[in-house]
């Protein structure tokens, strides 16, 4: 029996893994699909076709057979088609992504309500070992999750294959033991245990599970909190720590609606001070957010033997619906400008709702502490007792694997320098690191900028922990593939903005959102030590309408340090043409546009392929122009902009 429980649970941590990956893939490929549709119209067939596929996806748990013997071959042949489901999914191609992953999505759904049936209490130890194993995967890429890049398949085609063995031991040990399981465990979820386990999914894939995600949002460091989130979420599957929680709420005599509140409103609070404050206090506020939320996690299912086990795969259905409908809503908050105005700056009620919703059941549910059975007297002759071995040995792999992230997650070393005579300024729209395509290109935009010899690149469209973006910190991402420094200014709801990557010692940094009555827009500016003194170097991104960009260039010069003598350098995506009111505004402030300045025909930078207009623009003041192109990279929807200038002696 025991061996039984042991397998399946490596099983489902493996299928859970999976699942959380597709999810990330399938909105970060629907992504490209619905801003095609929505910039490039109309809704075709192909678009409805998915659409009513992703419906389908999430319905899946509604087919779970009733009967025992049906459960385990359910859970057998679900977990062998997602694991081989999962090897199509690692080649960037988005179309076989998309499929892919929804093919994981709709065997998971019905992998989890079979799951539920069987063996109800390994979802939690599952999904823990299932976020943490992940958190891992993308440490290891710096964001970006190793297992998505292209030459990970083979090792991956080895993994379906222990999870098929793995799931066929389980499968044939529970027919073994099928005599010894004439009762199922009496926990079972409700319609508030699956409106929960929907809200605590849109939390991990989103935002909690995310330490670049966390350190976005808290202004904190990537480094620090990547082993310090790990080790949050590793902690509650300790049964030391689990027990020690339950004689502290004995020993301070807290009852289960005290216990759940106090988990309800930590969780609350964190994710408030998270958003809305900065530094240490912050980050910490997010951290026990999401250890509230992890403890939630055990009151999902309920302990109640009255609960009707039939309707097990409804509420499991109705909590992956509400999981789909959250998440279209935070998409809505980054992109409220091309969808519905009225979700502006709903980012934080979004999440404080999934919070309270992830919470609830623990406020309702928990009951007096169970408080462990206590440990029998020591025997004299054993140095180090079997209960003291096995507790070292889970505290020493949590070391292992806390201080395993810390070492992926500590930036390599900077290739910086202090060019004396000339400098090189880009402009690089990188369309949230996906190319025309929806091919997630970041890796080809490193060497583009790599062969511009750029020693500072303005970049927009920015993402730095999107679900629609895998989840990769675009800035930090390219800042440690480069041996770069970088200044991050966030626009929308934290999560995506402008930045500057720069090879010179920043000495100052900062940031201002512009006047923005569509999409909110911001600058970013960095103060660089050169040879000949200090240069100042703005990035930023203009509306797309011209009644906003001619407030947000009058905003942008109020920014700029032109009387102080201080050269500097302006680079952006600026949605404008070289006969446009914006140039001649920026020329009248007595900014100068190398193109025009070396006379030369400005080639167009958008879109990537077959340009037909020039709107990156690059300018200089107080510097001399001494050459300008357009790189013919494809890596992005937009081609990089490269000036030269020299410096003052």
């Amino acid at each position: 029996m025991k061996d039984h429980r042991i397998v399946r649970a490596l099983e489902a941590t493996t299928v859970a893994l999976f699942i959380l990956q597709a999810i990330r893939v399938l909105f970060s490929a629907l992504f490209g699909i619905i801003y095609e549709a929505v910039f490039e119209g109309p809704f075709g067939v192909s678009t409805a076709i998915t659409a009513v596929a992703l419906l389908l996806a999430f319905l899946t748990p509604l087919l779970a057979p009733r009967e025992t013997r049906r459960l385990r071959w359910t859970l057998l042949g679900t977990a062998c088609i997602i694991a081989l489901a999962r090897i199509p999914m690692t080649p960037n191609d988005p179309t076989i992504r998309l499929w892919s992953s929804l093919i994981i999505v709709a065997g998971g759904g019905l992998y989890l309500a079979s799951l539920l049936r069987e063996s109800p209490t390994l979802l939690v130890p599952a999904m823990i070992a299932a976020l943490a194993t992940e958190q891992l995967f993308r440490a290891a890429g710096q964001t970006f999750d190793v297992t998505l890049r292209g030459h990970w398949w083979p090792l991956l085609a080895v993994l379906w294959l222990a999870l098929t063995v793995i799931a066929a031991k389980t499968c044939s040990l529970a027919f073994l033991l099928e005599d010894e399981q004439t009762s199922r465990p009496p926990g079972r979820l409700d319609w508030l245990g699956g409106l929960a386990l929907g809200a605590f999914l849109f939390l991990q894939t989103s935002l909690l599970s995310f330490p670049n995600a966390l350190a976005r949002w808290s202004g904190s460091s990537y480094s620090v909190l990547t082993p310090a989130l790990l080790l949050v979420t590793l902690l509650p599957l300790l049964p030391l720590v689990r027990d020690g929680l339950e004689r502290l709420r004995a020993s301070l005599n807290i009852g289960g609606k005290a216990w759940g509140g106090a988990l309800l409103v930590l969780s609350l609070v964190g994710l408030a001070a998270g958003y809305l404050l900065t530094g240490w206090i912050a980050a910490g506020g997010l951290l026990l957010a999401q250890l509230a939320v992890l403890l939630s996690l055990r009151y999902f299912v309920e302990d109640h033997p009255l609960t009707r086990p039939e309707r097990i795969h409804i509420w499991l259905t109705v909590g992956l619906l509400f999981f789909l409908v959250i998440n279209f809503a935070y998409a809505f908050a980054f992109t409220y400008a091309y969808t519905l105005p009225f979700f502006r700056g709903t980012g934080l009620p979004i999440v404080l709702i999934a919070a309270l919703l992830t919470t609830l059941p623990a406020l309702l549910r928990a009951g007096a502490p169970q408080l462990p059975p206590a440990p029998p007297r020591p025997r004299p002759t054993p140095l180090l007792p079997w209960g003291r071995l096995w507790n070292a040995t889970q505290f020493g792999g949590l070391a292992i694997l806390v201080a395993l992230a810390a070492v992926f997650a500590r930036p390599p070393a900077e290739h910086l320098r202090m060019p004396a005579d000339t400098i090189r300024v880009g402009t690089y729209n990188i369309h949230y690191g996906y190319d025309t395509f929806w091919h997630l290109n970041l890796e080809e935009m490193a060497r583009t900028i790599e062969e511009s010899e750029a020693d500072i690149v303005a970049l927009q469209e920015v993402d730095t922990c999107r679900i629609t973006s895998y989840g990769v910190d675009n800035a930090l991402w390219l800042a440690r593939r480069l041996g770069m420094q970088v200044v991050y200014q966030p626009t929308v709801e934290h999560l995506t903005g402008v930045a500057l990557l720069t090879r010179i010692p920043v000495e100052k940094s900062g940031g201002w959102l512009l006047t923005s009555h569509e999409e909110q827009t911001g600058m970013a500016w960095a103060q660089v030590n050169t040879a000949s003194g200090p240069l100042n170097a703005y990035g930023l991104w203009l509306g797309l309408s011209e009644e906003e960009r001619a407030r947000q260039i009058e905003d942008a010069l109020t920014k700029l340090d032109l009387s102080s003598g201080t050269p500097l350098v302006l680079g952006g995506d600026f949605n404008s043409t070289p006969d446009s009111p914006t140039h001649r505004r920026l020329t009248d402030a007595g900014l100068i546009d190398p193109f025009a300045a070396l006379d030369r025909e400005p080639a167009p930078s958008s879109p990537a392929i077959n340009p037909t207009e020039h709107i990156d623009f690059v300018w200089v003041h107080g510097l001399e122009p001494v050459d300008a192109r357009v790189l013919p990279s494809l890596a992005s929807d937009h081609r990089m902009v490269i000036i030269e200038a020299r410096l003052p002696h």
